[in-house]
Parts: structure tokens; C-alpha cells; sequence
């Protein structure tokens, strides 16, 4: 059995490589990523789509959001809590996003409560990896882990991933929540689980 990495040797080890990237190979892997998910059955019948704004090295969201605003779909983004769960807000387009704590930018629409992202018919997460077993290594905090708790059974989840980050196995914690699948630059939606 092939031994796992303990997740803050993943972590930095990804942060790594990401940093590593040069910024075009970053803006194409988010355009893969943006074309990817705008062609999925999914997104394209989803009434409310709950993403999030990507931050640093992170696959940019920006043009994705954009798009999905511009065809009519409902996109909720997360508002970080003091306690570090995620309340959701209304996208109203690029400039209706003001600074948020650690750097991320927020919706400045109202905010609709933790739950929100109950309602969301697809949910896309950030992620720094994902196993095949739809385990998602995040950056630590657990924001993402509760509000994926809220979310059933049946919704689609989606980790955002550059190629070469979907791992044979991550160490599981009990709170840790898995998605359903992943979308990376090279090989699209990847179902996992």
C-alpha cells in the first residue's frame, strides 16, 4: 500500500507547485476549467450555482463566474464568518465583489445564511487536491467542509483542479466531506467516489 502524506506535506507541496506555475499556464488552466464546467449538462440547467472567487494560485473562477452571471444563472458566493463558516451572498457581477478577511473577495449583496448553499443545484469547492474517492484536501480551516455538510446527497460537488492533483489517497478525518467529482484543465469532469 502506498503510503500517504500527511495533509500539511501535501499542502505545502502543492502551494509549491502551484507558485511554481507561470501565471499563462495559470490563466489557461482556468479557461480549461471555466469551458469545461459551462458545457456539463449540470451547470447548464442549474437555476443556482454556489462557486466562489478564487484567490493566489488557485484555478481563477473569475471568467467562469462572469459567464455563468451573463447567461442568467443564480451564482451564490461564499462571505467567510468570524467563527470560519461560510455565510452566501448574491453575485451581481465583478463589481458588485468588495475585500473580504484573508485576502478573498466577497459579495457585498446581503447576506442569505449558512444554509444558502443548500439550495444550489451544483457546488463548486476549492480544493488543493482530491482522491478518487472524492476526498478533497482543502487549506486547512474546514470552511468548506461544513458548508458541503449542508449540501445532499443528490447535488453535484466539484473540487477545481490543475492537472496532476487528483491523488490515489488522502488521509480522512472525521469532518472532512467529499465531493463528487473534479474538473481539471487536461481531462474536464472527473467523477469520483
Amino acid at each position: 500500500m502506498q503510503d500517504i502524506l500527511p495533509k500539511t506535506d501535501l499542502r505545502a507541496a502543492v502551494l509549491g507547485k502551484r507558485a511554481a506555475m507561470p501565471p499563462e499556464a495559470r490563466a489557461e488552466a482556468g479557461r480549461s476549467i471555466r469551458d469545461a464546467l459551462l458545457s456539463l449538462p449540470e451547470m447548464e440547467m442549474a437555476g443556482t450555482v454556489a462557486a466562489y472567487v478564487s484567490v493566489g494560485t488557485e484555478p481563477d473562477t473569475r471568467g467562469l463566474l462572469f459567464a455563468l452571471w451573463k447567461r442568467g444563472t443564480y451564482v451564490i458566493l461564499p462571505r467567510l464568518l468570524p467563527d470560519g463558516d461560510l455565510d452566501w451572498a448574491s453575485y451581481e457581477g465583478p463589481d458588485s465583489l468588495v475585500p473580504g478577511p484573508r485576502g478573498c473577495l466577497e459579495p457585498s449583496e446581503p447576506p442569505r445564511g449558512v444554509g444558502a448553499v443548500a439550495s444550489a443545484d451544483v457546488v463548486l469547492a476549492p480544493a488543493l487536491a482530491a482522491d478518487r474517492t472524492g476526498l478533497r484536501l482543502g487549506r486547512g480551516g474546514g470552511s468548506y467542509d461544513r458548508a458541503l455538510a449542508r449540501v445532499g446527497p443528490a447535488i453535484l460537488t466539484v473540487a477545481l483542479l490543475y492537472d496532476g492533483e487528483i491523488v490515489p489517497a488522502l488521509r480522512a478525518e472525521p469532518h472532512d466531506r467529499r465531493v463528487r467529482a473534479a474538473v481539471t484543465p487536461s481531462d474536464g469532469l472527473v467523477r469520483l467516489g
